[in-house]
């Protein structure tokens, strides 16, 4: 098979992050768009980035791009795409449509026409008068946006951002995939100190500690393109042989979790101990008012709860005005925190944020603080 082009999809703000990722995993003419993250690949390639991509939501091979306006344009321009050099004749097919900005504004339309183009297209090339849908999964994303059509297939099935560790939840719990966005946009590296005084279910520690480690973050879960015969018999058990390599020791925690929640930490333990990473953290039972720093460089990274009631948000500005005071000396510390609450620079005041991204936690706008470090 000749290159193909691999979509690493992206929430909006962390593209840029993205694009670093697929640039150092060695990939070729990566661009990065809205949403997305393009490059150039082979199908043997699939399985590396979907193991170790961190930021990414998902990996599609684009099958086609192209003007869509109108229903017959749409059907003949997907009927026309090489389909059957991907899906066997018994391969389960679902469609997921998204329009933005386009004339053709019906989703259900759009995967009802390109279902349609895609059957006839296999049936013809298969030789086949019914196709039973009984393989393995295909799912088709069609994203037509301002009048142009994207259509690529799924190759990781479920979201990247389920690694596989994370046993149980805390409340409004942050997104692994974000997690680890966190740490990259940080100046944390392997070895330096790190805290998140308000852990809940450990996320981001974990996911900087396999970052340390070189852990892929997909080693512990399955993709929807381990079954596809285009992807070839070898790649897969290749890829997975590589990541397990490239894991490096343990070495003395420099990771330190708290939360005034017994049953947080215990599931904090727990995530991290299915990660891997258990004895890397450093978790404990502590409230933000009883911890006390006394080393003089460090990065702080944290996603504070975020309330809707009155007496949830006097509480989090509790949280905020300690925040303020345990840090507002300490000049060597690097300090980053998420959250929905626009008013937190008005309570951390040791000055303005050296930067400010927007972002989002599944659905929830977020902006992440960034206040620099000597």
């Amino acid at each position: 098979m000749e290159p193909i082009t691999l979509i690493a999809t992206a929430k909006f703000g962390l593209e840029a992050v993205v694009k670093r990722e697929v640039a150092a995993l060695g990939f070729d003419d990566v661009r990065g768009g809205e949403g997305r993250v393009t490059f150039s690949a082979a199908a043997e390639d699939i399985p590396r980035a979907n193991l170790w991509l961190r930021c990414a939501d998902r990996v599609l091979v684009q099958l086609g791009e192209f003007p869509a306006l109108s229903f017959d344009e749409l059907f003949r321009q997907t009927r026309a795409l090489p389909w059957e050099q991907w899906i066997p004749a018994d391969g389960r097919f679902p469609v997921n449509a998204r329009a933005v900005r386009s004339t053709l504004q019906s989703e259900r339309s759009c995967q009802a026409i390109v279902k349609k183009a895609v059957a006839e297209r296999l049936m013809a090339a298969h030789g086949t008068a019914a196709l039973p849908e009984t393989g393995a999964d295909y799912g088709i994303q069609v994203t037509i946006r301002q009048d142009r059509a994207t259509l690529a297939l799924d190759t990781s099935g479920d979201g990247l951002h389920k690694r596989g560790y994370r046993a149980e939840a805390g409340a409004a719990p942050l997104t692994e995939t974000l997690a680890a966005a966190l740490v990259l946009l940080s100046f944390w590296s392997k070895g330096r100190l790190l805290i998140d005084p308000m852990c809940g279910s450990g996320t981001i520690l974990i996911e900087a500690a396999m970052i340390g480690r070189r852990m892929a973050p997909g080693l512990r879960r399955s993709f929807a393109a381990e079954r596809w015969p285009a992807v070839g018999e070898g790649a897969w058990p290749a890829a997975r042989h590589e990541a397990t390599e490239a894991v490096t020791p343990s070495e003395t925690p420099a990771l330190f979790g708290y939360d005034i929640d017994a049953d947080a930490i215990r599931i904090a333990k727990q995530n991290a101990a299915l990660a891997g990473v258990g004895e890397d953290i450093t978790f404990e039972q502590k409230a933000l008012a009883d911890l006390w720093i006394d080393q003089e460089y460090g990065i702080l990274i944290s996603n504070p709860p975020y309330g809707q009631r009155m007496a949830e948000f006097r509480e989090i500005n509790d949280l905020y005005i300690t925040l303020n005071k345990m840090m507002r000396k300490k000049r060597g510390w690097s300090v980053y925190i998420l959250t929905a609450d626009a008013k937190f620079p008005d309570y951390f005041k040791r000055g303005r944020p050296d930067r400010v991204r927007k972002l989002f936690n599944g659905n929830i706008r977020v902006d992440y603080y960034q206040y620099y470090g000597e």
